[in-house]
């Protein structure tokens, strides 16, 4: 792998996990000792991700991580909505059953994997779905378009990674979505998926709102 490469991508999971929180000051000289790379590959890394948003370049020579916005989540997950439920349409339309059939246990199981594994291993669970919705779906286009809104909201979806009232409710909503994949239920498949969208960004906002107040009473 390129060192611009690792860069890029050791950046985007500390921003998508919240190690680099929102506002945080992106030093060249400390990152690039950080990560172990020259100041050309980082440049190009972060270059990519202002391209991807995640980083500003707009406020000075020293970019930041970008802001998370209730108005621009909120955004970002209408346009998911109508991404994500035509591709559960057609992933119960051309889906291998067997695929989904796991998925739909593993989520039956999410309880033990928090409490034995974290809550990285239960996104782990996150992703294997979408990639299988992908695979099952088998559009390159609307898996790009998905790409770009799955990225931001990864970040997003992460401020309620404390919620396991929320993380509970989610993984059953998943469970949902899976079992109508693997039925063949395009219209279930379909609503199921818009309905756990929604849930989400009540919770995603909720804990926007939360983690606002309390930097303010700093």
């Amino acid at each position: 792998m390129r060192a611009s490469d690792q860069a890029y991508q050791q950046l985007r999971d500390d921003i998508v996990s919240w190690r680099l929180a929102p506002g945080t000051a992106l030093s060249e000289i400390e990152l690039a000792a950080r990560l172990g790379v020259s100041r050309t590959p980082l440049r190009a890394a972060l270059a990519r991700l202002a391209l991807e948003g995640l980083v500003d370049t707009s406020r000075g020579r020293t970019g930041i991580v970008s802001d998370v916005s209730a108005e621009s989540i909120a955004e970002l997950f209408e346009l998911r909505e109508a991404l994500e439920a035509q591709a559960s349409r057609l992933a119960a339309r051309r889906r291998d059953p067997a695929v989904f059939a796991a998925l739909a246990d593993g989520f039956a199981h999410a309880d033990r994997t928090l409490a034995d594994e974290g809550v990285d291993a239960y996104y782990a669970g996150i992703a294997a779905f979408d990639a299988a919705v992908d695979q099952a779906v088998g559009n390159p286009a609307l898996r790009s378009a998905l790409d770009g809104v799955r990225l931001h909201l990864a970040r997003a979806r992460r401020m309620a990674a404390d919620n396991p009232v929320r993380l509970a409710r989610a993984a059953a909503e998943h469970r949902l979505i899976c079992e109508a994949i693997r039925d063949g239920d395009e219209a279930l498949a379909a609503s199921a998926t818009a309905v756990h969208l929604r849930a989400s960004l009540t919770a995603v906002l909720e804990a926007l709102e939360t983690r606002t107040a309390r930097e303010a009473a700093r």
